[in-house]
């Protein structure tokens, strides 16, 4: 059976591992998640193929500034400079969010009462304290997003050695079949295009934030007229988002890209932005389907 090659989003840095070990205990982790997205479509007929984890997040961290950690558990909205800020705004803005008032401005911070509408918007008969838990996570989610964008973006050598750990995996392995999830989804669309010798069955983009028209100004290649190349070694191209998943945004990544399937899920309101998630979804695991071996694992 092929392996599959996995490319990790963001809250993805094991410090306390080696990137190889890193890389395999993330991979046994996304088998165990995938299993269950095979069994929620009714697949357990199939096989869970090899999987191999493209492990990148060591290669963004910045080890002088430890409250950046990648957890992003202890990160806020006020750690975000004001253009990374800036930006979250734009993102929430895509997002459907309304906007504070002059009024509302003087005395809220903008991105913050910007992310609570959202919230509001979206569970309108949640509870007040789910609505703060998810207003919580969301906002962790926002500024984890923005910094490691921020890192991959605008540090040509960190980008150069990412997008070479995701070559060398897919080379390696012999992997016909990648599934890039949120961040990931950005490396893995770049990757292709500076190893256009790379040829894929399937691309799979889960949570993607490639449609963002934030991201579409920094992407390298950059789109023209609003458009994105597609890469050249790829067959089929297949994006899954989250309704729930502010990363995803837009959910067809804005049309920007051939894309030759969108597909919508619905993961839960507070899991909307993990890669298990996403496998654990009998929608991801039917778009894997026709690339995995047909003997039970």
């Amino acid at each position: 059976m092929g392996a599959v090659v996995l490319v990790h989003g963001i809250w993805n840095e094991e410090p306390d591992l080696s990137p190889e070990d890193a890389a395999r205990h993330k991979a046994a982790d996304a088998a165990r998640r995938l299993r269950q997205g095979l069994a929620a479509a009714h697949l357990t007929h199939l096989a869970v193929p090899p999987l191999v984890m493209a492990y990148y997040a060591h290669q963004l961290a910045d080890r002088t500034r430890p409250e950046q950690a990648q957890s992003g558990d202890e990160a806020t909205l006020d750690d975000l400079t004001p253009e990374q800020a800036a930006e979250a705004l734009e993102w929430l803005r895509a997002a459907g969010a309304r906007e504070p008032d002059d009024s509302q401005a003087a005395a809220l911070a903008p991105l913050r009462w910007t992310l609570g509408r959202l919230v509001a918007q979206r569970t309108p008969d949640a509870p007040p304290g789910a609505r703060q838990r998810l207003t919580e996570l969301l906002s962790r989610i926002v500024v984890a997003t923005v910094r490691d964008l921020d890192s991959y973006t605008s540090r040509p050598g960190r980008r150069a050695l990412v997008r070479g750990t995701v070559a060398t995996a897919v080379r390696d392995s012999g992997a016909r079949v990648v599934v890039a999830h949120s961040l990931g989804s950005v490396v893995a669309y770049e990757t292709l295009h500076a190893h256009p010798d790379i040829e894929l069955d399937l691309l799979l983009t889960l949570g993607s934030p490639l449609g963002l028209p934030a991201m579409l100004r920094k992407l390298d290649p950059e789109p023209v007229a609003g458009r994105g190349a597609r890469p050249p070694g790829v067959r089929n191209w297949i994006n899954i988002a989250d309704l729930g998943d502010l990363v995803a945004i837009p959910p067809r990544l804005g049309e920007a890209f051939e894309v030759d399937r969108h597909d919508t899920t619905d993961i839960g309101l507070f899991d909307p932005h993990t890669l298990g998630g996403y496998l654990a979804s009998g929608l991801t695991a039917a778009a894997l389907a026709p690339y995995l071996d047909g003997s039970r694992s």
